[in-house]
């Protein structure tokens, strides 16, 4: 098989998924509405989600579960074969039970509805037939319809379970948005690894201060912010009013280009190409707020303020050494 040959294979298997996800938006309706209600009224109760599927789909119900549980909405895996044989000590009256099966018809996942069904759960299942066994014994069905499935054969699930696994998606963040989980709600969910040292950690935590801060008065030269940029090994240099309030900032870059257009421009003062009101930060903002700024409007340096008083920098260069990103 040529190279330009797999990478058609692998496009046309692509193309295939985006087609079922396209089809899945098209046939959202009130029904959705309706288990993202039912949740939120389990969770208001202090209830969970009990999440359940078999095969592929049971792979598919571990990355709901988690992903549920990582926006603040409690859930478990109950596994089928083990359910009778103790494992429905999971389920509690009040809970809702989600079950995942493309055809509804998983023998596995049928056998144990009826012992489910004596419990006071509501039941929400995401399949892709309305007919189905699953269906029929659902308070709530989520349809997830394709055409094909991405395999050549037609046979090994990959629309279908991508399907499921988008909607499982669909349903935790719009619970999320619903129940109005914040940056900092999510921070306590994922205190691990750098995406937890963003959201933990605030600007005045790693912004540069006192000699790593380049400041300077607005009437100072050029000379004089290179020389003070260079010492303490920074991108950028804040420039302060008399009444030491933010000026602006003066870059690397906007020395750069002042120096093409005019080479005598270092002993000019440095309030002629400075950019005045740059784009700044709270001490007190999250680090996490930062990262998502500089991202947006694509600068490498960051004025930190503490109300309308420059206290410090940040620059993207001390992202991979403080290890938050």
């Amino acid at each position: 098989m040529k190279d330009e040959e797999k990478i058609a294979c692998a496009r046309k298997v692509i193309d295939i998924e985006i087609e079922a996800l396209n089809a899945l938006s098209e046939h959202l309706d009130s029904k959705f509405s309706k288990a993202v209600d039912v949740i939120i009224e389990a969770l208001a109760n202090r209830n969970k989600i009990i999440v359940c599927g078999v095969g592929k789909s049971g792979n598919i119900s571990y990355k709901i579960a988690a992903t549920l549980n990582s926006t603040g909405t409690t859930a478990v895996v109950l596994n089928s074969q083990n359910a009778i044989h103790g494992d429905l000590g999971l389920i509690s009256d009040g809970d809702v039970f989600l079950a995942l099966s493309y055809s509804g018809e998983t023998n596995e996942l049928i056998e144990i509805l009826p012992f489910i069904r004596r419990f006071n759960v509501k039941m929400i299942c995401i399949t892709g037939k309305l007919n189905s066994s699953l269906a029929r014994h659902s308070d709530v069905t989520l349809l997830t319809p394709i055409e094909r499935e991405a395999c050549p054969l037609n046979l090994a699930p990959t629309s279908s379970s991508t399907s499921a696994l988008v909607m499982g998606d669909a349903l935790a963040m719009v619970l999320l948005e619903a129940r109005g989980f914040t940056e900092k709600d999510f921070a306590k969910f994922h205190p691990g690894g750098s995406l937890g040292r963003a959201l933990l950690t605030t600007v005045s935590d790693i912004m540069r201060t006192d000699e790593a801060l380049a400041k300077l008065d607005l009437d100072s030269t050029v000379d004089a912010a290179i020389s003070a940029m260079s010492k303490s090994r920074a991108g950028a240099c804040v420039i302060v009013n008399p009444d030491a309030t933010l000026a602006g900032v003066f870059t690397h870059g906007d020395f750069a280009r002042a120096f093409n257009e005019n080479d005598s421009v270092r002993g000019k003062q440095v309030a002629e190409f400075m950019t005045k009101d740059p784009i700044t930060v709270q001490a007190a903002s999250l680090a996490a707020e930062v990262i998502s700024t500089i991202g947006k409007h694509r600068i490498d340096d960051l004025v930190v303020l503490d109300g309308d008083i420059p206290v410090g920098l940040v620059d993207t260069q001390d992202f991979a050494r403080l290890k938050l990103v």
